[in-house]
């Protein structure tokens, strides 16, 4: 296996379980939300480039605790950034279908 194909399997791996990542508010996981814009994984540090569903919404300690342990719970990953964005403004149609019909919004 190429080092780019063990690269975006750990990338894979790191959204995988960034969908155990609940949003405490809205009860549905991050991934499923449409918050997470991308991973990138150099050496064994992983970036995961993210934005909230409002400005004024606090990246809480505890999503970014389990931010931090999900992504380092892959095996390859030693550490984890979070790059916060507020570009492209997020908006409930990037929402999976699964998290809109679990929100009543969708169907």
């Amino acid at each position: 296996m190429s080092e780019n194909e063990q690269t975006e399997k750990k990338e894979n791996a790191v959204m995988e379980a960034l969908e155990d990542v609940i949003d405490p508010e809205l009860g549905i996981d991050i991934v499923n939300l449409g918050l997470i814009y991308g991973i990138e994984i150099k050496d064994n540090l992983c970036t995961v480039t993210m934005t909230l569903t409002t400005m004024g919404c606090p990246l809480s300690d505890m999503i970014s605790n389990d931010i931090h342990n999900a992504a380092e719970s892959v095996e390859g990953v030693d550490s984890c950034d979070i790059n916060l964005v507020w570009y492209p403004i997020w908006d409930m149609s990037k929402m999976s279908r699964f998290a809109q019909i679990a929100l009543g919004i969708g169907g």
